[in-house]
């Protein structure tokens, strides 16, 4: 099982055809189609197969070996117009890594798991790794069934949709309490400084994340008062996407002070008319720093500046991965494997955060691109992953040649 020919098998799943990237969105009918093909891939290698009450998506090999499972996986969804490998190259290289075991007659010693994270980019609802977070409790059911796409519709009547009851939606302390480790493998997402002194991996094929940088999404509101664009004087004009230009413009300049990433990626402006003076605009901001403090200074800049208050939507502290699990990964795969931390949230951030002893596993990225269509991960380092990722599951689950 080739982990670059299981990406080509997604390769026409959610394609946009004008920018060549993928529209792969939680619950949409292209996500409908990535999850046939985890349970198709997972039975070809006789796993059983089972969603949780969240909507994850969960691969076992030998589910009824004793003891707490070593999870390993990723994420299937994307942001608009994404790349091929955020997530994806996860879940293909566990499914791949388990093959190369069964393969050579591997039996693990513990359950081993491969999962598939629901709507772990937020791009339709809003909140970011919202399968995760519902199953460690970390995002409240009542909050994520009320959550609304930009058609209107709530991720429970979207869930509904796909033929599962969103009443279920919560905190799953059976399913977590099986969990013993997490293992997330993933493509290497910019190029922030390593251990080596290099940008990003450098010439390493692998790495190791160490953390997750404290991040947040912000919304600001607008108000203006909707006129005619043709009648209506320069002076009588009380126009929101003046104070929207400000505010863009604001976060730029305060991430630059502050040495901190913060974007705004997406405007939202009401009605939408060519020739109406918007009555309403909004503002979505993603900030992130090394600290907290950082981060919150940024948000301070923007409203001191602008006279615009942000309002926080969701906020991610600093996550460190378990210290021992990485030391014993580095082990496993290294030596002297790159560490940096990362400025993207995963998963596997939510894990340490509730408790699992987790670690990532990074696969350059020679370009440092993510969630574009130029978004890449190297060939020969994706095959180095697999191996990778196969010799964790075996030492991690104490597992044994048969006979």
């Amino acid at each position: 099982m080739n982990v670059l020919a299981l990406i080509d098998e997604l390769a026409q799943v959610g394609r946009n055809p004008s920018t060549g990237g993928y529209d792969r969105l939680a619950w949409t009918a292209a996500d409908v189609e990535l999850r046939a093909w985890f349970t198709q891939t997972a039975h070809a290698r006789g796993l059983e197969v089972e969603t949780d009450r969240n909507g994850n998506l969960w691969a076992w090999w030998h589910a009824e070996l004793p003891g707490t499972a070593l999870v390993v996986g990723s994420h299937l969804d994307s942001v608009p117009s994404g790349g091929a490998y955020d997530g994806p190259l996860g879940i293909a290289s566990a499914f791949a890594a388990i093959a190369r075991l069964q393969d050579a007659a591997v039996l693990p010693g513990r359950p081993v798991a491969v999962v598939a994270f629901a709507d772990e980019e937020g791009a339709r609802f809003g909140v970011a790794c919202a399968g995760s977070r519902l199953m460690t409790g970390a995002l409240d059911p009542d909050r994520a069934r009320a959550l609304r796409d930009v058609d209107g519709i709530t991720l429970a009547e979207a869930f509904a949709a796909t033929g599962r009851d969103a009443v279920h939606l919560g905190a799953d302390d059976a399913r977590m309490r099986r969990i013993g480790e997490f293992v997330e493998l993933h493509v290497e997402q910019g190029h922030l400084p390593s251990s080596t002194g290099d940008d990003g991996l450098g010439a390493a094929p692998l790495g190791l994340a160490t953390s997750i940088w404290p991040h947040g999404r912000w919304r600001v509101d607008i108000r203006g008062q909707q006129n005619h664009a043709g009648t209506t004087r320069l002076a009588d004009r009380e126009d929101p996407m003046i104070g929207l230009a400000r505010v863009i413009i604001a976060v730029r300049e305060a991430a630059g002070r502050e040495r901190a990433l913060a974007t705004v990626g997406r405007v939202q402006v009401h009605p939408g008319a060519v020739n109406a003076i918007p009555g309403a605009a909004t503002a979505w901001i993603d900030a992130r720093a090394g600290e907290e403090n950082t981060v919150r200074r940024v948000l301070a800049d923007v409203a001191r500046t602008t006279g615009f208050v942000a309002t926080e939507e969701s906020w991610t502290p600093e996550t460190r991965f378990d210290e021992d699990l990485t030391a014993a990964l580095n082990d496993a795969v290294g030596p002297d494997l790159p560490l940096l931390p990362s400025g993207a949230g995963h998963d596997a951030g939510v894990l340490a955060l509730a408790g699992i002893p987790t670690a990532m596993i990074l696969v350059r990225n020679p370009s440092g691109v993510s969630h574009a269509p130029e978004e890449y991960a190297d060939e020969d380092a994706s095959v180095l992953g697999v191996e990778a990722l196969a010799e964790v599951i075996r030492l991690r689950s104490r597992a044994r040649v048969l006979a």
